[in-house]
């Protein structure tokens, strides 16, 4: 398959990319992460220090739907960055981004911890496991003997504003108070860890230059939420509800859908306890501020300016 001949588009239309107007600020290189041959040409020509990599088919219920696709992505792409950081001696600093549900999840009430078994169920977090295996054997095998720190960070469900994608529980609220509709929740008992979005980003910018600055940072983390911000998805809509207003509401609407884990929960006192980090804000801040920026796109504010704001808050 010749990946060049296949037009990259955003997988989401509108996309925050291209609502910020992003591309000419910045050297955007749209790539394929399963082109190898591109891949290898953006890093000989970038040489990059720190690389992190975050490209995924991120959708639990489209991995059902085309699993191959999700592998191909998944894993192939991570081989393709390892391969890439691998050949490049100048990079120094490597993040791998995968997913809480990397785990085999045994429906436990308390948090998985970094040494878990991996063993994610459908093709999405089984995919991302073996994305975290893949990373591990680079290291094993030939990161251990170079001058490069790499380390996974296994995040919890992320909100925000700017997330247009589909089957996601926020994203579905707003599309839903934009029509006035009922929300419709599947899966109301399900517990995640819910965290918005700056929240790991900020996490992945620290890993990367911890371990730029000294090796022994380098390895497996868990990023989430405290446990008090593990609720389940009807609380969780609950929230969205009364921070919108407008008198929206939710209902549940059960379907025979494909399976998905009830409960899930990240112990994350490795990183905190090594980089004496903790989370900044709680669930209803981190819906309030997605709800912020939401309300400023659909009454044509500036959602650049929204969130600069949010970001200066953040890490004020």
């Amino acid at each position: 398959m010749n990946h060049e001949s296949v037009p990259l588009t955003s997988p989401t239309n509108p996309s925050l990319f291209e609502i910020l107007g992003l591309e000419p600020q910045i050297d955007s290189v749209i790539g394929d992460i399963r082109d190898i041959a591109h891949l290898k040409e953006v890093f000989q020509r970038v040489q990059p220090e720190i690389v992190f990599h975050l490209a995924a088919q991120p959708i639990v219920r489209d991995s059902y739907k085309d699993p191959v696709y999700t592998y191909e992505t998944n894993v192939m792409g991570t081989v393709n960055v390892c391969e890439c950081v691998r050949l490049n001696s100048c990079v120094k600093s490597f993040l791998n981004v995968t997913t809480d549900k990397v785990y085999h999840n045994n429906e436990w009430e308390w948090g998985y911890r970094e040494d878990d078994p991996l063993d994610g169920y459908d093709p999405y977090s089984n995919s991302k496991s073996c994305s975290e295996l893949v990373t591990h054997s680079y290291i094993n095998s030939f990161f251990s003997d170079m001058d490069v720190a790499v380390s996974t960070a296994r995040a919890g469900n992320v909100i925000g504003g700017g997330d247009f994608a589909n089957d996601r529980i926020i994203p579905d609220c707003i599309r839903a108070a934009e029509k006035g509709e009922n929300i419709i929740v599947r899966n109301p008992h399900s517990t995640r860890p819910y965290q918005h979005v700056i929240e790991p980003l900020a996490v992945y910018l620290l890993i990367a230059k911890k371990q730029f600055e000294n090796k022994k940072y380098a390895g497996f983390y868990n990023v989430g939420p405290d446990d008090c911000d593990c609720i389940t998805t009807g609380e969780l809509v609950e929230i969205f509800c009364k921070l919108w207003g407008e008198n929206i509401s939710w209902k549940k609407h059960c379907e025979e859908g494909p399976h998905e884990a009830t409960f899930l929960k990240l112990d994350c006192s490795k990183i905190k306890t090594l980089f004496n980090w903790k989370p900044r804000w709680h669930v209803e801040e981190a819906v309030a501020f997605t709800v912020e920026w939401a309300k400023a796109y659909l009454t044509g504010q500036n959602v650049s300016a929204c969130m600069d704001k949010q970001i200066r808050i953040f890490f004020k």
